[in-house]
């Protein structure tokens, strides 16, 4: 039917035998570690995303472990990052679109214009992913792409809808648990025990609560520059804790 044709068996000209030439979204050995190098020395605010180092494993070429914020963030943020100068334009560019996607659809602020836009956009997009990914990368969920700006259109904000602030907090339901023969009720008894403490650590004077505890992101840093407030960061980078300072090397 000659479609794709370079894809087609070819024959080697020296060892005569037939092989499948690489195809545009495939990356070489050496492609797939720098693109997970990569992923791996990215740092991140505190708590605007787990540590995706852990989940990363260079050698063995392999993601594994992210959870679903996690494979959230990759799709809208590090994914068009990592994967620049790794792939042909034509690749990059239309993954980068199908990322910037979701990155709009995500907003705080959304106008019906600008759905309307996406809504064009993306099924160009898709078009676009089919003449480069093979037909079993467009499963359903692929499809059901298409209808998301529709829906952010009809629904309003996505980030009113979506379950990450319900699986947040279910894991510190989970922590209450003691008693695993009757989970509800552990459930019921930590959770209203910490509700009265939160409230009574509103009259308390003197001692380090939720509500007068120094930010996080001033952990480590030298009065230098907490002095200096323009030098202080929003956010703490996940990881090792290292000592913030200048480091000051005496030259023989």
């Amino acid at each position: 039917m000659n479609i794709r044709s370079q894809l087609h068996p070819k024959l080697h000209p020296t060892r005569g035998k037939c092989y499948l030439p690489r195809a545009c979204y495939q990356m070489t050995s050496k492609e797939k570690e720098t693109f997970l190098e990569v992923l791996k020395e990215i740092k991140a605010s505190d708590e605007y995303t787990s540590n995706i180092s852990r989940c990363v494993q260079v050698k063995q070429h392999k993601i594994i472990g992210l959870k679903s914020h996690d494979c959230h963030l990759l799709m809208q943020e590090f994914l068009p990052i990592a994967i620049k100068g790794r792939l042909p334009d034509k690749v990059g560019l239309v993954i980068s679109d199908f990322c910037h996607f979701f990155k709009e659809i995500c907003g705080k602020v959304l106008s019906v214009h600008k759905l309307e836009c996406l809504e064009h956009q993306i099924a160009k997009t898709l078009c676009q992913l089919e003449k480069i990914f093979p037909p079993s990368f467009f499963t359903v969920m692929v499809h059901l792409v298409i209808h998301l700006a529709y829906e952010a259109k009809v629904g309003g904000p996505v980030h009113y809808r979506w379950m990450y602030p319900i699986e947040r907090f279910l894991l510190t339901l989970k922590s209450f648990v003691r008693n695993r023969a009757h989970l509800e009720g552990s459930i019921a008894e930590g959770y209203l025990a910490h509700e009265c403490l939160l409230f009574c650590s509103q009259y308390l004077s003197g001692v380090e609560t939720a509500f007068n505890r120094p930010r996080r992101n001033g952990d480590g840093i030298d009065s230098f520059f907490m002095e200096n407030t323009s030098l202080v960061h929003k956010g703490r980078p996940l990881g090792r804790k290292s000592k913030v300072g200048f480091n000051i090397k005496k030259r023989k």
